[in-house]
């Protein structure tokens, strides 16, 4: 294919906004979206930076080790905290939710 047809055919498939149509033509509607790439998008995660920060804020405690585990279908953030007193202990923390488990 030439390098001319190519630069065609992706301005086409990119729409005519790409190939510098007027305003005279309607918006096209955007495609319908699925309810489950919606649902997938809207639900409440949390990263495993974001639960360090919440569990280094809430114990006022550093986090000296972080790992993932899949527990019955769920991801869990199991963090091992250190304070200033030397104490060491674990919290798990839903990644869905964010809740302490």
């Amino acid at each position: 294919m030439s390098l001319k047809r190519y630069i065609g055919l992706a301005l086409l498939l990119a729409g005519p906004e790409a190939a510098g149509a007027s305003g005279d033509s309607p918006p096209s509607t955007p495609a319908p979206v699925h309810e489950a790439a919606v649902t997938a998008l809207t639900t409440t995660s949390m990263s495993m930076d974001e639960a360090v920060k919440m569990a280094e804020q809430r114990f006022h405690a550093r986090v000296v080790k972080a790992e993932t585990q899949h527990d019955n279908g769920h991801t869990v953030y199991v963090l091992r905290l250190l304070n200033e007193a030397g104490r060491v202990w674990t919290v798990r923390v839903d990644a869905a939710s964010g809740a302490l488990l």
